[in-house]
């Protein structure tokens, strides 16, 4: 019988592993994945938290690097047996250009492809999004679809856009030749809207409803649906509370874990990435946690009409095309933030049980709670 340290023999590279997402991966990482050696965490800014991980039985190694330089690249992902590419610039408020977008999203995917077949690094699991598939921009609602449902995804806004041709690279790379002759096996997870500590359009709006009163206004239907996951807590979550990772890093630990013995039937395969949270619409869905936390939603139908969303929305996009080469200007109201919120988008999918036995390690009443304990624990005065 091999001994522990025999079977300590992987090394995981996570892309990205200090953003959002990616630290909970790094998280969940370390705590479910007995098997590996190596931990390299990637990423264009290394936070301070990383030098606690260095005390435990896994090498964890921080890599300051951009994922746009493919020697970068190739230097992290060398020696690697599982590449998780959660690295990506996320836009939806035009902070970023729409070339600075494409290059990260779209080069970024294609010079980790290329690093894992020059250096032979067997399997790649992508951080894609919902947002490949829609809601598109013609406001079709998707109401319970999967993996499977027909649906027109018409793209117009440089992130979504982007998104989707980094997965349709990853899910054409699957089968590709890597050095030594094997195969390499790929797959996507495509996260609906994640919500949780640390995640900052909820800070955000929880800042704004304090500058307002302890009120917010109404301005999506009742009707609109939207799916959620659950990232998962950070490590500075109130006792007794711990800090685990949550339902979205699980699963892409899970199909790391099992892209190898399930390579013939996961490669080339997208999985929706979804638990058990309500549908509602987004409003809706935040005031579950920043009710209880003193905010109120006023209005049981929008405040203003939708054709004056929009018009503010447009006025938004042209301002902020004006006065870009003075000031960065990115409202939370574009047309695709209006487009996106509008619309009636949910998953309902067992194909990721089905596949490599995914069930969320979270239950919804426990992501509630662990997220209103986030929220309380915020400093009213940073507003």
């Amino acid at each position: 019988m091999a001994d522990s340290a025999q079977a300590q023999k992987l090394v995981y590279l996570v892309t990205g592993g200090c953003g959002f997402l990616g630290e909970h991966v790094v998280r969940m990482l370390l705590q479910r994945e007995p098997r590996l050696r190596e931990l390299r965490i990637f990423d264009l800014q290394l936070g301070p938290w990383l030098e606690e991980l260095k005390t435990g039985p896994v090498q964890v190694i921080a890599i300051k690097g951009d994922v746009t330089q493919a020697h970068e690249v190739i230097a992290a992902v060398a020696g690697a047996h599982v590449v998780i590419h959660a690295a990506g610039l996320v836009d939806v408020f035009g902070r970023a250009s729409p070339e600075t977008i494409h290059k990260v999203n779209v080069q970024g995917t294609q010079n980790v492809i290329e690093a894992c077949v020059q250096t032979g690094t067997q399997f790649l699991v992508y951080t894609s999004s919902m947002e490949v598939v829609g809601p598109n921009v013609k406001g079709h609602p998707f109401y319970r679809g999967n993996e499977d449902t027909p649906y027109e995804a018409v793209h117009r806004h440089p992130y979504p856009h982007s998104k989707a041709l980094a997965e349709q690279l990853v899910l054409e790379a699957n089968g590709r030749k890597v050095c030594g002759g094997l195969p390499l096996v790929t797959c996507a997870l495509r996260p609906t809207g994640i919500y949780g500590e640390g995640h900052q359009i909820m800070r955000d709006i929880y800042y704004q409803g304090l500058r307002l009163g302890g009120r917010l206004f109404r301005a999506i239907p009742t009707s609109v649906e939207h799916g959620r996951v659950y990232v998962g807590p950070l490590r500075a979550c109130p006792p007794p509370i711990p800090p685990l990772a949550g339902n979205v890093a699980w699963m892409h630990v899970l199909v790391a874990r099992e892209l190898e013995q399930r390579a013939a039937l996961m490669g080339g395969q997208v999985y929706f990435c979804y638990d058990k949270s309500p549908y509602k619409s987004y409003e809706d869905f935040n005031m579950e946690f920043l009710g209880p936390c003193g905010l109120r939603l006023v209005g049981t139908r929008p405040l203003l009409p939708y054709w004056l969303l929009m018009l503010l929305a447009v006025l938004n996009a042209l301002l902020q095309w004006l006065l870009r080469p003075l000031v960065l200007y990115a409202p939370l109201l574009n047309p695709y933030t209006l487009a996106v919120a509008n619309t009636t988008f949910t998953v309902s999918t067992n194909k990721a049980q089905r596949h490599f036995g995914y069930e969320p390690l979270f239950s919804w009443e426990d992501s509630r709670t662990r997220t209103i304990r986030w929220v309380q624990a915020m400093d009213g005065s940073a507003q």
